[in-house]
């Protein structure tokens, strides 16, 4: 190798990588390919630097599964087919899985089930078997669907057919009453969902399933339903159907009084909310706005996980009980303050606020304080944001409620010693939800994926009840207190001087809002638009799609798909690249073939499947419009030689990059509220110190030293020890001070419970350890 390749040849390839995007990989292999190498001189320039995963991606595999399954949905009694198609150096053999329970008679490249049954919907993969080795399939779900009538559908062949089988019928309900609405449609792949009412796309996880379900009505869910039904570029509607949601009436009066059902109605179709009573008003809200904080991702202190999913499930619900949720994932100190300024502008007479934070933080002297992914080690309150400075400027803006749920630690900093003098108004509607006591830890559960901390475990169960809220937030505590892993340890804590029943599912009446306040609402739907998709042509005759999604309200997902190429086309591929260093994207985890790949954990449930998927985070930092390129590789049947075509995207400011929250500084900062100190440079240096310990409840012992205790690493005061046999099974350790190892990104199945995915993956990894 040396004869074909120098020394300062290597060197130079090296140096590559310290140019933007500069790959010294590829010009490696394209040097070689310049000088006549051979795929053996590359196997021995491997072998010579010891690279062993990349001699496993040149050598060719053992085995090559050609077609994979896919899904599909099909009606009862029609003949169900599944294929996987797989080479290999020697003779291949399959069986295939429905979920983790083998199929009987299922050895052959086709799973035939005729005819198909209800029973038979489910999750299905087949594992190819070569000598020693395997690889498995892809998930492929079917789901099957009881109609009365065929629809004049073949038994076989379903591949690019698309048809609406079930139709959703209208409703008449009321207030609290549980909406289901369901429709069908069959093909292959397996249909995708989107329900809109009124016209409008509904933005809840359950809005793009097959069955739409709505726990608790409200009379804003009053209006006409239908369902967007797509198969790859096929596009179809259900019919239009409409629900109708009445009041419930509560009558006091001293005569008697006749309503009839159509009374009931028209009650409801006129009117946000309606409570007769003749002596008390119904509570209401001029409108619904809430803040929503996860810090995850700190520079200087222990990662976290449960944040990123509190902050998703939270926005779901919200949004359900009709609030306007701003979603935030990892903000600076600066950062915070802007998006708390941009939160206090939607604020008015009569408005419903709400804030949400989930992260490290503590309180002194009864004043909450939460900590920023840049705060410095130690932190003080100059580096944090203090909860009551906020609820001042709240009472300041007459709202109707102010709530406030701190997902965090309240141990005292013994770093800060400041005490800051806040003056609160005399108010009748605060309401403080604290995951803990005083002087006391939060907790998170521990996975190898993504769950829940403690406190939105059980309040995401609470979350839609129509119940006053401190009512509400009673249950929860109840709920958490009979949860055996953090008795004694974690316990809800209430503090509200709410004096009306005052409740999340309260309707909205809006009220007589300012000018101002109307530019403020408009200013807040525009940093909550998603770009339009589009399609892009290319000289050679291809054309690909371009999508976009919103995991949270600083988290755009952009996705690519092959609409068509040419005939002569051998290879095609679309990715996306160049973009601003603002958002400091990884090169690896873009363009990459499942969301999971990528990041994208919980939206992948409702994203299109068959792309190229890429998440960009932190989009509050982008400065400037964002810019990318799209380029298109592809190679012609006549020439081996990748081709590359690109053209230049511009989608402007997308969601909350138009709100500029990386500004260091507003001139209406939440900064004035505080007679103390906020400036970094303020910031006391001290010894090393923890201020967000919580406890991470596993599921799974990791450690075989069952009955060891061991001091708590970054405790406050630096003691403190758990038994892993207080909790059986489960290891403890102090919130903040865990691995922050990603999960892995094993391929799951797509629209599945939390439950089937964890037994999915229990799964695959029994069966290679089986076959070791």
């Amino acid at each position: 190798m040396t004869s074909v390749l120098g020394s300062d040849e290597m060197e130079m390839c090296s140096l590559k990588v310290l140019e933007l995007e500069g790959s010294p990989s590829r010009v490696l292999l394209r040097l070689m390919g310049d000088r006549g190498c051979t795929l053996g001189h590359l196997v021995d320039l491997l072998q010579t630097m010891g690279h062993t995963e990349a001699l496993q991606c040149v050598k060719p595999p053992g085995i090559q599964i050609l077609i994979q399954p896919q899904s599909v949905a099909i009606i009862v009694g029609h003949n169900l087919r599944l294929s996987c198609y797989a080479v290999g150096k020697a003779g291949v053999q399959f069986q295939w899985f429905k979920t983790k329970e083998e199929v009987h008679n299922s050895s052959s490249p086709d799973l035939v089930i005729s005819p198909v049954q209800l029973t038979d919907a489910g999750f299905y993969i087949c594992r190819v078997n070569c000598g020693d080795s395997f690889e498995f399939s892809q998930w492929a779900q079917v789901d099957v669907l009881n109609v009365a009538t065929s629809y004049g559908l073949g038994s076989h062949s379903l591949e690019g057919r698309l048809k609406v089988v079930i139709q959703p019928q209208g409703q008449r309900l009321l207030v609290g009453d549980s909406l289901q609405l369901e429709c069908g449609a069959v093909g292959r792949p397996i249909p995708r969902y989107q329900w809109h009412r009124n016209g409008v796309p509904l933005h809840f996880p359950e809005a793009s399933k097959r069955r739409l379900t709505i726990p608790y009505l409200l009379l804003e869910h009053h209006g006409k339903y239908r369902c967007e039904i797509c198969i790859n570029n096929e596009r179809t509607w259900t019919n239009e159907v409409d629900v109708l949601v009445g009041p419930r009436i509560s009558v006091q009066f001293s005569g008697a009084m006749e309503c009839s059902e159509d009374d009931v109605f028209a009650f409801g179709a006129g009117a946000n909310e309606l409570i007769l009573n003749s002596n008390q008003e119904p509570p209401y809200a001029t409108d619904k706005v809430a803040l929503l904080i996860g810090n995850l991702s700190y520079r200087n202190h222990p990662q976290l996980k449960a944040p990123m999913v509190d902050v998703y499930d939270l926005t779901n619900l919200l949004r359900q009980l009709n609030f306007k949720v701003v979603s935030l994932l990892d903000l600076t100190e600066s950062e915070m303050r802007n998006a708390v300024d941009e939160f206090l502008l939607l604020l008015h007479k009569g408005v419903y606020g709400l804030l949400y934070y989930a992260g490290h933080g503590y309180e002194n002297y009864g004043n909450s304080f939460m900590v920023p992914v840049d705060a410095p080690n130690p932190y003080h309150s100059a580096n944090c944001l203090c909860v009551q400075s906020i609820l001042k400027l709240m009472q300041e803006k007459e709202t109707g409620l102010n709530v406030f749920l701190l997902d965090m630690c309240r141990k005292r900093n013994i770093h800060d010693d400041t005490t800051p003098n806040i003056p609160l108004r005399v108010t009748a509607n605060i309401v403080f939800g604290y995951a803990t006591c005083q002087d006391a830890e939060a907790f998170e559960l521990s996975s190898s994926g993504f769950t829940n901390g403690v406190f939105v475990k059980f309040l995401k169960k609470r979350l839609l009840e129509d119940e006053k809220i401190t009512v509400l937030l009673d249950r929860v505590a109840e709920d958490m207190g009979q949860f055996d892993a953090t008795k004694g340890k974690q316990a809800l804590e209430i503090r509200s001087s709410l004096s009306e029943r005052r409740a999340l599912t309260d309707p909205v009446l809006p009220g007589d809002s300012s000018d101002m306040a109307l530019a403020h609402n408009r200013q807040w739907a525009k940093a909550h638009e998603l770009p339009e998709s589009m399609s892009l042509d290319f000289d050679c005759g291809a054309q690909i799609k371009l999508g976009f999604a919103a995991e949270f309200s600083n988290v755009l997902v952009i996705y690519t798909h092959i609409v068509k190429k040419p005939e002569d086309m051998f290879f095609c591929q679309a990715h996306v690249t160049n973009f601003s260093p603002d958002l400091d994207v990884d090169p690896k985890e873009m363009n990459r073939e499942t969301p999971e790949e990528t990041g994208i954990y919980l939206l992948s449930s409702s994203l299109p499947q068959h792309c190229l998927y890429t998440r960009l985070s932190s989009l509050q930092k982008l400065r400037d419009q964002l810019g990318f390129t799209v380029c298109l590789q592809g190679s012609f049947k006549a020439m081996d030689e990748l081709v590359d075509w690109t053209t230049d995207v511009n989608i402007g400011k997308p969601l909350i990059a138009r709100l500029d929250l990386y500004r260091t500084m507003r001139r209406n900062s939440c900064l004035q509220t505080c007679p103390m100190p906020h400036s970094p440079c303020h910031s006391p240096r001290a010894e090393h110190l923890h201020h967000h310990p919580q406890d991470l409840l596993s599921p799974h012992c990791s450690s075989p030293y069952l009955d060891v205790c061991e001091p708590l690493q970054g405790a406050v005061g630096g003691s403190g020890c758990v038994s892993s046999t207080l909790y059986d099974n489960c290891s403890f350790s102090r919130y903040g001070c865990t691995s922050s190892d990603s999960p892995g990104r094993a391929s799951i199945p797509i629209e599945t419970t939390d439950d089937i995915n964890e037994l999915q993956t229990v799964f695959i990894n029994s069966l290679q350890f089986n076959h070791q």
